[in-house]
């Protein structure tokens, strides 16, 4: 899915990452807390994000706060990937210049060494994030470009309000 943050001063990022559950409580999905996405939902938690299926002609948008998920979900996830995954998420300090792609698969050699053996545990730096919608908005393609756009907003109450958008 693409996820739309913002910086401190404003200026928004987007990028895809991947959707790895979605509930009641929102959109899923796990992260390095030290890179560039992080560190924009840190300054400020509300973001976007699309999902698109373009055979289908149907788009999702969501936006509201993000947090983070809980320990126990982040290290319950982490032991499903498989260990290069996790050998990865240490190795790399994600958004931050590196002088090579020598200098990360340095990295990765020394982390298979240390980690030799045993098991691969969930760095301290990492893990899950959940978008919390508060708007939804569902599109559906038609012809003649007179799509059909549902948007559901959570009101004061808690309740959801669903309008029509025009196309």
């Amino acid at each position: 899915m693409a996820l739309a943050t913002v910086d401190s001063g404003g200026r928004p990022s987007v990028r895809m990452v991947l959707l790895k559950g979605f509930d009641r409580r929102g959109f899923l999905f796990f992260t390095n807390y030290e890179s560039r996405k992080a560190k924009e939902l840190a300054s400020n938690a509300e973001a976007a994000v699309a999902l698109y299926w373009p055979t289908l002609h149907r788009q999702v948008r969501a936006a509201g706060p993000v947090s983070r998920a809980s320990q126990q979900e982040s290290e319950l996830y982490f032991g499903t990937r498989p260990r290069q995954a996790q050998l990865a998420a240490w190795a790399s300090r994600q958004s931050d210049v590196i002088d090579s792609r020598d200098v990360l698969e340095n990295r990765y050699r020394e982390l298979e060494e240390q980690f030799a053996g045993r098991e691969v545990g969930l760095p301290p730096f990492w893990g899950g994030l959940r978008l919390a919608a508060r708007v939804f908005e569902l599109w559906q393609g038609r012809e003649n470009r007179l799509h059909d756009r549902f948007r559901y907003s959570l009101d004061a109450a808690g309740d959801w309000v669903i309008e029509r958008l025009a196309p």
